[in-house]
């Protein structure tokens, strides 16, 4: 075919100069390199090798400490309520503001309350009235038996006169008759004089509960002692430090009931993680044990911290509908059993609850 095409040419043969007396030498061919045949043991033994030594780190370091990606921060919070109800009449605080303790958060219309501590006023005053008057009629009561025993004296002598005269013929029986009439009036004016005395007097007793003190008084200084408590409460204050949250329902004008949570704080105490790990994962676990927390929130951040607490149920034992196992359709589930895990030390990052977060306890030795 070489010779058929003409564009394909055969190169020249370089030619070979032999100078006179010297014979040609043939060009030996380079010597074939040796194989590597280190090669294939290393790859039919060092492999295993290798295989084996990292299978038997893991199940050296394995069994030392467990792991669970179902962790979460928590804060305590408290929900901010009312005592009294009421339309809001101001609002000095806003979302995710610091409070202190004691600060005030929003006022409800105190004159409602101020009306019912100038009632509560009212009514003392009128008991004391009251008191005075029982004193009086009590006083007055007296002079009545004086006067009715000096009734009974009178018509005593007039009932011995007759009888006398009535022995001797003197006298007719009716006149007789009459003044015995008079005696027992006499006497029933008497009873009826010490009993009124009896009730005026009861009046002005004290019980044993309030002892030196009018009950009726009594009762209206509670009612103004409570009074002034609902006015107090108009002032809704800060009951722990934190944050304020959730204050959209604080707006002047609002009208607010009694028990209806208005705002919520998140305390500025030292925040904790609960982490729900596997039942199977609690049998050598125990209270104090190291403990490694990360966050998905804060990449990098590694803190240490320490087992606080296991749980005393399950997760499902505290849900709004626990599960009912006893018509027979059961299937196991592994259980989740929330484990308190405390920081150790101030954290460099804010801690906010809800965030998620790995935790990793050691069985044994410490955080590293």
């Amino acid at each position: 075919m070489a010779d058929a095409d003409p564009k394909i040419q055969k190169a020249p043969e370089e030619a070979v100069t032999i100078a006179p007396g010297e014979q040609p030498t043939v060009a030996e061919a380079p010597a074939p390199r040796a194989k590597r045949n280190w090669l294939r043991p290393l790859l039919m033994f060092g492999v295993p090798l290798i295989i084996v030594g990292v299978a038997a780190f893991f199940w050296l370091t394995s069994g030392k400490s467990v792991s669970t990606d179902n962790a979460y921060v928590q804060q305590d919070k408290v929900s901010v309520s009312t005592d009294v109800g009421g339309r809001i009449v101001a609002v000095t605080v806003r979302e995710n503001q610091p409070v202190k303790a004691g600060d005030l958060l929003f006022r409800i219309d105190p004159e409602p309350y101020r009306i019912a501590v100038g009632q509560a006023n009212a009514a003392i005053a009128a008991a004391q009235v009251d008191l005075q008057t029982d004193q009086v009629t009590y006083q007055g009561k007296g002079a009545d038996i004086q006067a009715a025993q000096d009734r009974i004296l009178q018509a005593q002598q007039d009932y011995d006169r007759q009888a006398a005269l009535m022995k001797q013929g003197f006298t007719t029986r009716a006149n007789f008759q009459a003044t015995e009439h008079a005696l027992e009036q006499a006497r029933a004016q008497l009873q009826n004089a010490q009993a009124s005395a009896n009730e005026a007097r009861a009046k002005l007793a004290t019980g044993q509960a309030v002892p030196g003190e009018n009950p009726a008084i009594a009762a209206a200084r509670v009612q103004l002692a409570k009074a002034q408590l609902d006015l107090s409460r108009t002032d809704v204050r800060a009951p722990i430090s934190g944050i304020v949250s959730q204050t959209k329902s604080l707006q002047v004008g609002q009208q607010m009931i009694t028990g209806l949570p208005a705002v919520t704080i998140v305390s500025d105490k030292p925040a904790w993680i609960d982490a729900n790990f596997k039942e199977t994962d609690l049998n050598r676990m125990r209270v104090g044990q190291c403990a490694i927390v990360t966050f998905d929130a804060y990449p990098g951040l590694r803190l240490k911290a320490h087992v606080e607490s296991i749980g005393a149920g399950t997760g499902s034992e505290f849900s709004m509908l626990p599960a009912q196992n006893a018509n027979g359709n059961w299937v196991k589930v592994t259980q989740r059993v929330p484990v308190r895990i405390a920081i150790n030390g101030k954290s460099p990052r804010e801690m906010i609850a809800g965030l998620s977060a790995d935790v990793k306890v050691i069985f044994q030795g410490t955080c590293n």
